[in-house]
This record gives C-alpha cells, sequence and structure tokens, in this order.
C-alpha cells in the first residue's frame, strides 16, 4: 500500500471519528437526557431506559453490538467496516461518557435550546457520515437485513417504527417530551439534508467571453481545475463568442470571479449553486 494511500486512509476514519463524536456529544448531552425519542437505536434507548433499570447509554451498546452481531450473522461483512467502525466508537462512547460524566438531569432549563442541539449535532455528524458513505448502523443494519431476506418496502417499514418509537414517547414521558419527540422526527431529515447540500456546495460557472486561453490558464495553474471551452455566437450583434465551463468549491469561485473582473471586465458570467456534481475531482460514480 502506498504512502498516499495510507494517509488517505488515516483522513477518511479521522474524518469518521469527528462525525461520530459530534454525534455522541449531541446525543448524550442533549438526547438523552431530555428522553428526546427521534427514533433509531438510540430512540429505542431512550424508550426502554423509562421502564428498566439499565440507561440510555448501556442500552445503545447492547442494541448496537446485538445489531452488529446479527449483521455478520446474515450478511457477512458486506454491511462495511466504516459501519462497523462507527458503530463500535459510538456505543463506546456513549457508555465511557456515561461511566467517566454521568448526567441525572438536563444541562440546562431551558428545553427548547437543548432540543436545538439535540437535532442538530447528531443530524451534522449523520450528514457528514453520509458524505463520507458510511453511517452510523444500527437500524441501517437491520435494514439490509430486511431488504437482502424479505420483500418489505424498507424505507417505509423504518419510517413506521421511528413513528411508534416517538409515539409511544408520550405513553412513557408525557406529552410534552412526546411533542418534542415528534417535531425531533419531523426535523432532523430536513437538517440532515441541508447539511449534506452545504457540505457538497460547489459553483457552477458559465462565463462568455472573447478571450478564454488567460481565464482557462488561471484555472488550470492556480485552481487546479480544468474548464470546456467552445464556441457561441452572440444573437444580438452575431459577434463570435467563447463560453467556458467549469465547477469548483466556494473558496476557489471567489478567486476565479475575482480574477475575471479585473482580467475581463465585459465577460457575462452566469454562476449556480450545486451540490451533485459527479466526476473526476468530485464525487465517483458509485
Amino acid at each position: 500500500m502506498s504512502k498516499q494511500k495510507v494517509v488517505d486512509i488515516l483522513k477518511e476514519y479521522l474524518l469518521l471519528t469527528v462525525a461520530t463524536l459530534i454525534m455522541v456529544v449531541g446525543i448524550y448531552f442533549f438526547k438523552f437526557t431530555n428522553n428526546f425519542c427521534f427514533g433509531g437505536v438510540t430512540g429505542i434507548a431512550v424508550l426502554l431506559s423509562g421502564f428498566t433499570v439499565l440507561n440510555a447509554s448501556d442500552l445503545t451498546f447492547i442494541i448496537n453490538m446485538t445489531l452488529l452481531v446479527f449483521g455478520f450473522l446474515f450478511l457477512g461483512k458486506s454491511f462495511g467496516v466504516k459501519t462497523v467502525y462507527v458503530s463500535v466508537l459510538m456505543s463506546a462512547a456513549l457508555s465511557l461518557l456515561q461511566k467517566f460524566y454521568p448526567m441525572t438531569k438536563p444541562m440546562t432549563n431551558e428545553p427548547v435550546l437543548e432540543f436545538m442541539f439535540a437535532v442538530f449535532l447528531p443530524s451534522l455528524g449523520s450528514a457528514m457520515l453520509f458524505d463520507a458513505e458510511a453511517s452510523s448502523g444500527g437500524t441501517d443494519i437491520l435494514a439490509m437485513i430486511l431488504k437482502k431476506y424479505t420483500s418489505l418496502n424498507i424505507g417505509m417499514t423504518l419510517m413506521l417504527v421511528d413513528v411508534l418509537i416517538t409515539v409511544a414517547a408520550f405513553v412513557v414521558y408525557g406529552p410534552k417530551t412526546g411533542l418534542f419527540s415528534i417535531a425531533g422526527l419531523l426535523t432532523k431529515t430536513l437538517v440532515i439534508d441541508n447539511v449534506i447540500e452545504n457540505l457538497n456546495l460547489c459553483k457552477y460557472f458559465t462565463v462568455v467571453c472573447d478571450d478564454p486561453e488567460p481565464v482557462c490558464d488561471f484555472i488550470h495553474k492556480e485552481l487546479d481545475r480544468s474548464a470546456t471551452v467552445f464556441n457561441a455566437v452572440g444573437s444580438y450583434q452575431h459577434t463570435p463568442k467563447k463560453i467556458i465551463l467549469t465547477v469548483m468549491k466556494r473558496n476557489q469561485a471567489v478567486q476565479l470571479r475575482k480574477f475575471i473582473k479585473n482580467t475581463q471586465p465585459g465577460a457575462f458570467i452566469m454562476i449556480t449553486n450545486s451540490s451533485e456534481i459527479i466526476g473526476k475531482g468530485f464525487r465517483g460514480m458509485n
């Protein structure tokens, strides 16, 4: 294995670790202490902790490890090393926090503020994991097993389970916690989608100009990107034009826009946001 490959793997697992720990902070300090049930393994753990002697951290560890065992039995290694790593790290981190920093009540007396962090931090961590093509395991492993051995609509089945867990919060913890839990279930998907979109946000440039060479040179040499140039004709004066198409990250987009405005003030620039760029230098086809 090359040195660069090792570095890339280390960077990837560092990202997975950071994302998982962000989830752990949101779950332990804000979700567990307020008994919010947003579905998933942690939601099941919070629900069960309401009428068992075990706490939510230990229940999360037990449920996740059980699902990993079932995953190995029914799926082999097909559910991925990254998923196993994240699932074990999250379960272990929650258990360690419970042991060394036990919390028996919410951190503050502001449930709405804690609700915001209980939704945002786990959603941010989940979005980072999804962006790295990983997951936190748990019900994702259950979904893979159901997909392999049944004809159930997996998305609908898991959504139904999440709804039932959330509704059960009314019975176990009362209407206030139940309403917060329903709000969290409705909100977390929107937060995850928006975070993923912003993580992947790129700028798509369409530049109409007379001389594309300086712009392309800047794109190649200074920004380490590529571009496509093709011929066009202005519809009003019928003068020949060149159109440059290129895509880059937001910080690079600022540099390119400034360069074009300084060197070719007559150029016509259209800049569009896009979070779905597939190709070399961005996302792979798989």
